[in-house]
């Protein structure tokens, strides 16, 4: 496939995994895999940041809004009855911080995981059971009591679906849009507003994740493969790509955001559960070929 053509279908397919509960990082290794791309590669680990870093920018962009919003009322809140910690900008801060310190503790382990199509595989059928089994339960009307807006949530669902989180960093495949929301809707939170944490938890989750992989990428050459995390491309024609890649994976996520939260106010997970169960299955019978 040409260079140029390549970069763009990496793009897109961050774009459109990048925000939906189907595992971003999933998507991409096996479309490494299946169009022979070589995951020891230094530069193309860093294509995956880089590209990365283009979906998570359109987030500031589309809630631009809301967020000018929640700095404004920080820390008393529209209504007055919120604190610096109880405030929606303080409870993604203690989601983060959760996620955060234990993401960096298993950094070893999280990287071993990576490369693994077997857990990948396993992460997105159980995370595919776990997202049908909470739809359903949510469509029952349970639980009873619900947060129905973000701003209404509490401090003991910012550390639970912090908690959550952690699981997607450490099972490639889990996705982080998936642990999340399903985390926000067992812990009372409607749809919608466990979708909007979602996206305001990934702030600062992904782009400390992202800029801290491509700090660390910009140290190493690409020479030195699978030793580092990802290498600087050496010529004009690496830039190309990754400038390809990344306003690709930009406009295509902006778009999916867009449309998820249409989606979200009007049907549930199943749909995306589905695919997941699907996917997994279909990995487990690509491996176990002859």
């Amino acid at each position: 496939m040409n260079d140029y053509l390549l970069a763009a279908v990496l793009g897109i397919i961050e774009g459109l995994t990048e925000f939906l509960p189907v595992s971003s990082t999933a998507h991409l290794r096996l479309a490494e895999a299946a169009l022979g791309i070589p995951l020891s590669s230094g530069y193309w680990k860093m294509f995956s940041i880089v590209i990365q870093l283009g979906a998570v920018l359109c987030l500031p962009i589309y809630f631009r809004r809301r967020i000018a919003e929640f700095f404004r009322t920080f820390p008393r809140g529209e209504r007055g009855d919120r604190n610096w910690l109880t405030h929606p900008v303080g409870l993604t801060a203690v989601a983060f911080v959760v996620t955060a310190i234990p993401a960096w503790l298993l950094t070893k382990t999280i990287g071993k995981h990576l490369e693994s199509l077997w857990i990948m595989a396993i992460a997105l059928m159980a995370g595919g059971v776990v997202m049908w089994v909470v739809d359903a339960l949510y469509s029952q009307g349970i639980p009873r009591l619900r947060t129905e807006r973000m701003d209404e949530m509490g401090i003991g669902q910012a550390i639970w679906i912090g908690a959550c989180q952690i699981l997607s960093a450490v099972f490639p495949g889990t996705s982080r849009s998936m642990s999340t929301i399903a985390a926000g809707q067992v812990a009372g939170m409607s749809r919608p507003a466990a979708l909007e944490f979602s996206f305001l938890l990934s702030l600062p989750t992904m782009f400390a994740a992202t800029i801290y992989d491509l700090l660390k990428s910009l140290r190493h050459p690409a020479a030195e493969g699978a030793s580092s995390i990802g290498g600087a491309p050496s010529g004009t024609h690496g830039w190309v790509l990754l400038a390809i890649g990344f306003v690709v994976s930009f406009v295509v996520a902006y778009g999916v955001v867009a449309w998820f939260m249409r989606w979200v106010r009007r049907h549930g997970f199943v749909p995306f559960a589905v695919y997941r169960l699907l996917l997994g299955a279909a990995v487990v019978i690509w491996l176990l070929r002859p």
